[in-house]
């Protein structure tokens, strides 16, 4: 697009968002060109909405216009590629959209904009005895509803009762600048009108038997804009404790994963390797490599509460359960670890990473595998990973291994972090290789790309060609323009492309 081209956007833009809503510096949109493995973008200009009508504005003028817009609502710094543009784009930056708009107690909901990070919301929530549901460490500039639209898993598996958990209803601007609103809050009547009545908003299903979260859910902003969402809260517990189970037998852990999530033991529950639990715990980054050292190849932590009613009791019958459990697999409890115990690691694991971002701690920078697989396969892909590793002549124990079980245990989410100096060519292009090999390793082995990123596009939707076709016609019916985040996913045709006539690749 020509410079004067350019300045005839941005005056149709400021005429949405007000001049001071439209931003050309360069630094800013610098951020947007690369992101881990993702590079090449173009962003012309970012632009800074206030509302759901200017968004549904900015969203009409993309289709009368063929803009390319970008949504974004975390702050830097980026990693995945989902908001580098293909090619030329406007960055609709949702980060100001940043209220808390309602805190439910009874209904433990709370209804946030998109621009609301973690922090804040356990700030408002922890003034009425809450908390949200986390992931583990996320950034301390991440979006709450960005990060849960791309399906983080929170580290509590017993209330991950479905893969759009924590979510529930949401308020949508879809590619044809249609407003929507999904689950109880499609209505009738307004949201007050529904608080009125005693309405929460709280069953994502809906209107009749659609569940247009699903679609929107994990497709990299290519579907719709969410301008305000809903999701459940957790009460604030009265007694909490956290357990260390270390062992050099990952499939030990295996098996006491599934006898104890089977019965909805515990809290927080997940595994790390020592590199990854180093990473967490060491006050200096120089302590990473030595501290590692020290720690069980493999941990799993996981935490018992109490509430309002007789929380002793409740602690004591899980803890004496679990430590059954871990007696009868060939375990130890612990309540620390080299670096560690188990009250500083709870302080660590209950608030967003500060800063730097912790996975940068261990080099500068990192690359991730992530992929969902079921925890009785979990040993043989971390062989896998090994393998890839030990061919690039990257240590195999500093991969940075967690595993996160999710669903009460049914299914795991799984990373890889490999880790590298990004000012360091050699290295670079080292843990740009070993993630290339590793993904298809993985991919061939079983590992489910569900959020495929990049070029693990390619390799999850060609094990199902069907699901490009049906996706292709969702994205025709809700984005007919093709105005939303171009190119990614399987959405890699020009806009007005019809589905099924396209050539056969699906990358």
């Amino acid at each position: 697009m020509s410079a004067t081209d350019v300045t005839g956007l941005r005056e149709k833009l400021s005429s949405i968002v007000g001049e001071s809503g439209v931003s050309d510096d360069s630094s800013t949109l610098e951020t947007y060109r690369s992101a881990g493995l993702a590079t090449g973008g173009e962003p012309l200009l970012l632009v800074r909405p206030g509302d759901s009508g200017q968004v549904r504005d900015l969203v009409k003028l993309a289709g009368e216009d063929g803009l390319n817009l970008v949504l974004s609502s975390s702050g830097t710094p980026r990693f995945r590629g989902d908001t580098v543009p293909s090619g030329e784009a406007v960055i609709v930056d949702m980060s100001g959209m940043d209220r808390v708009l309602r805190v439910d107690r009874r209904n433990k909901v709370a209804l946030i904009e998109p621009g609301v990070t973690f922090a804040q919301l356990k700030a408002e929530a922890k003034k009425q005895g809450m908390r949200p549901s986390m992931p583990l460490l996320p950034r301390a500039t991440k979006s709450v509803i960005a990060s849960f639209l791309e399906r983080e898993p929170i580290t509590v598996p017993r209330y991950h009762w479905d893969m759009t958990d924590p979510l529930l209803c949401t308020e949508l601007v879809f590619g044809t600048g249609d407003l929507f609103r999904t689950g109880s809050a499609a209505g009738p009547g307004s949201l007050q009108e529904q608080w009125d009545k005693g309405l929460a908003q709280k069953n994502p299903m809906g209107p009749a038997q659609t569940d247009f979260l699903r679609i929107v859910q994990g497709s990299q902003g290519t579907m719709a804009a969410v301008t305000w969402a809903t999701m459940k809260l957790e009460l604030e517990p009265s007694l909490h404790r956290l357990y260390f189970v270390p062992t050099d037998r990952l499939e030990r852990l295996v098996e006491f994963s599934y006898r104890a999530l089977r019965p909805k033991l515990g809290e927080e529950f997940f595994i790390l390797d020592a590199f990854a639990l180093a990473t967490i715990i060491a006050e200096d980054p120089g302590q990473i490599a030595e501290l590692a050292s020290r720690q069980a190849p493999f941990t799993l932590v996981y935490g018992v509460a109490g509430f309002e009613y007789l929380p002793e009791k409740r602690v004591a019958y899980q803890e004496n359960d679990l430590e059954e459990i871990a007696q009868a697999t060939g375990l130890r409890v612990a309540r620390e670890v080299p670096g560690a115990s188990w009250r500083r690691l709870d302080e660590i694991i209950s608030n967003p990473s500060p800063e730097p971002y912790y996975k940068t701690r261990a080099r500068g920078a990192f690359l991730e595998v992530l992929f969902l697989t079921t925890l009785d396969r979990l040993p043989s892909l971390v062989e896998v990973a090994e393998e890839a590793a030990a061919r690039h002549g990257y240590p195999a124990g500093e991969l940075g291994v967690y595993v996160q079980p999710i669903q009460h245990g049914r299914t795991c989410h799984v990373e890889f972090n490999i880790y590298f100096d990004p000012e360091d060519e050699k290295d670079s292009r080292r843990a740009g290789d070993l993630h290339e090999d590793a993904s298809r390793a993985l991919d061939e082995a079983g590992a489910f790309f569900s959020r495929p990123y990049g070029a693990w596009a390619g390799m999850a939707y060609a094990h199902c060609p069907d699901t490009v076709v049906a996706l292709k016609k969702i994205k025709e019916m809700l984005d007919p323009a093709g105005v939303l985040n171009r190119g990614k996913l399987c959405f890699n045709g020009a806009p007005g492309d019809k589905p099924g006539k396209k050539k056969k690749e699906v990358g």
